[in-house]
Formats: C-alpha cells, structure tokens, sequence
C-alpha cells in the first residue's frame, strides 16, 4: 500500500465507511421496512422514532461507539508502545 493510505489511514477509514453504511442502511430500513416498528432508545436515554433518520442515527451512534470505543482503545495502546521503543520501528 502507499504511505498516504496505509496503515492506521486505511483502518481508520475502513472504520468510516462502516458508521456511514450503517446510517444507510438505517436510513432504508425507515423508508422500506416493516410500518409496525416500535421506538428504539439510544444509549437507553434518548427515545427515537422509527423514521428513516431515527433509525440511520441509531446506528451510526450504537455501531460507532461499538467499534470506535476499542479502535480508539487500540490506537492508544499503539501509540504507548511506539513512544517506549522508539528505534524498533524504523
């Protein structure tokens, strides 16, 4: 791979793609999906509608937070270990 997409880059944006074809995917199932949907609470706080932007914010909050909370675990780590040895990763 090249230096400008490589690495944390392509995770990252890998990461992106996810969150935003969760908010599609969200946003059809409110367009086409069955009309006897209930609510769904976000977090367990914060009450949304079935429609299509209720459900795409939904999922890009839930599948963001489920994936980027470890990503961001990960990256932490990462950079920890690249500060405490330097010269090994040259």
């Amino acid at each position: 791979m090249s230096e400008t997409f490589g690495g944390r880059s392509f995770v990252v944006g890998f990461y992106g793609l996810i969150v935003a074809l969760t908010g599609v995917v969200g946003a059809m199932l409110g367009v086409a999906g069955p009309r006897d949907l209930t609510s769904v609470k976000l977090l367990g706080l914060i009450e949304l509608a079935p429609t299509p932007l209720g459900l795409a914010v939904y999922g890009v909050v839930t599948v963001g937070l489920a994936l980027g909370v470890p990503l961001a675990l990960v990256v932490l780590v990462s950079e920890m270990a690249d500060a405490e040895h330097p010269d090994e990763n040259s």
